[in-house]
């Protein structure tokens, strides 16, 4: 079994897959190499629209625009997104304290983004 550095379209983020998971990754996702965050992500927005397959397809250029509008360490977004993630699956969905800001330059990036 041969391991593959790839890169997600979406986020920038690179993970280690074997090229059989790849594979599987990019058919579910209509060719584009997603990481398991972002594949996330789809799914639930795809699951949102209560569609199938075009949902899937509309979810993907959904969440790549949405990646491309923020240019932010990878590192950073997957916390952020794990974050979000977690409030979302534990119901808390109350507006997020905005008054935390710290610099993403401590993770290589010189944009600023909001860490809870």
């Amino acid at each position: 079994m041969e391991i593959e550095s790839v890169k997600c379209e979406c986020c920038g983020l690179r993970e280690d897959c074997t090229q059989d998971y790849i594979t599987s990754v990019k058919a579910s996702f209509y060719g584009q190499w997603l990481c398991g965050l972002c594949c996330e992500a789809v799914r639930d927005e795809a699951s949102r629209k209560k569609q199938a397959h075009p949902g899937v397809e509309e979810a993907v250029r959904a969440h790549m625009a949405f990646c491309k509008k923020f240019k932010s360490n990878p590192a950073v977004r997957v916390a952020d997104g794990m974050r979000q993630m977690l409030r979302r699956r534990s119901g808390d969905l109350s507006k997020p304290d905005t008054s935390k800001k710290y610099s993403s330059a401590q993770v290589g990036d010189d944009s600023s983004v909001s860490l809870y």
